[in-house]
C-alpha cells in the first residue's frame, strides 16, 4: 500500500512517478497473485491473458488518439506511468478480479475527475494516482475483513 500511496501522492503532486516505483508495484503484487494461485502455470496464463488485455486496451487507445483524434498519444492522451500501471495490475490478480479491478479503477478515476475537474490544474485526469487510491481502498478492505477474495476467483 506504501508503493501505491507513493505513485497516488507523486501523481497528483507532481504528475509524473518515479520509474522504480511501477517495478517495486509489479513485484509484490506479482508475488502476492504467485504465493496464493493454484499453480505456477495457471498463474502464468493469466499473467499473460492480463497483459493482453493491457496491450489491447492501449493500442485501442493509441489508434483512437493517433488516427481518429489526430493528437499526440504519449504523456496526451495516456502517460507512461499509466501504462505502467496497468502493467503492475495486470501481473498482480487473476484474470477475472484483475478485469473487475481494471474497469472499476478506470470508473472511479472517471467519476472522481468528473467531481473534482476544477481542482486538477492542466484538467487531466491523474489516472494512475486515482487507480493506486482506488487499490488502496480495495486491498483496506479486504485486509480489514481478512477476505481472501482477490485471489479466489
Amino acid at each position: 500500500m506504501l508503493c501505491l500511496g507513493g505513485i497516488a501522492l507523486q501523481d497528483f503532486k507532481e504528475r509524473q512517478v518515479y520509474g522504480f516505483l511501477f517495478p517495486v508495484l509489479a513485484i509484490i503484487l506479482g508475488y502476492a497473485h504467485v504465493l496464493v494461485g493454484p499453480s505456477w502455470a495457471v498463474t502464468a496464463l493469466q499473467m499473460a491473458l492480463n497483459m493482453l488485455l493491457v496491450t489491447l486496451v492501449v493500442t485501442i487507445a493509441y489508434g483512437y488518439t493517433k488516427f481518429l483524434k489526430k493528437q499526440a498519444f504519449l504523456n496526451h492522451s495516456l502517460g507512461l506511468g499509466d501504462i505502467l500501471f496497468f502493467g503492475a495490475m495486470a501481473v498482480g490478480f487473476p484474470s477475472t478480479v484483475f478485469l473487475v479491478l481494471f474497469t472499476g479503477a478506470l470508473l472511479f478515476s472517471l467519476l472522481v475527475f468528473w467531481a473534482l475537474r476544477a481542482h486538477f490544474k492542466d484538467g487531466t485526469i491523474p489516472l494512475a494516482g486515482l487507480m493506486g487510491l482506488f487499490l488502496i481502498a480495495v486491498l483496506g478492505v479486504s485486509l480489514l475483513f481478512k477476505q481472501p477474495l482477490l485471489y479466489t476467483l
